[in-house]
């Protein structure tokens, strides 16, 4: 699985990049097959509350899940696209397994 990050209007820290490719890793319990995880953080005007656009997009065989959350962290905002991530692989599992 390759995880891909990219940081926009800003530099992700280390800390940061360790933190997503930590929690993203964990997708691959829910879907064995994922091919790509790519995550996409971006600052919305700064100096407000709840700018920090999260969107997680996930490539498995045959299609393309995506998820964005807005929050007041990246962290915040990386656990809930993973959550949300992780009820879609979920569902797409279960299609696959009826086909």
């Amino acid at each position: 699985m390759e995880i891909k990050i990219q940081s926009i209007h800003f530099d992700a820290t280390e800390k940061l990049q360790a933190f997503i490719e930590k929690k993203t890793a964990k997708l691959e319990k829910s879907y064995e097959e994922i091919q790509k995880v790519e995550v996409q953080l971006k600052v919305v005007k700064p100096s407000t509350a709840l700018n920090k656009e999260t969107s997680l997009t996930v490539s498995v065989p045959g299609t393309t899940l995506f998820v964005e959350k807005t929050c007041d962290t990246f962290e915040e905002g990386i656990d809930q696209c993973v959550d949300s991530m992780k009820v879609q692989l979920t569902k797409f599992k279960e299609k696959q397994r009826k086909i």
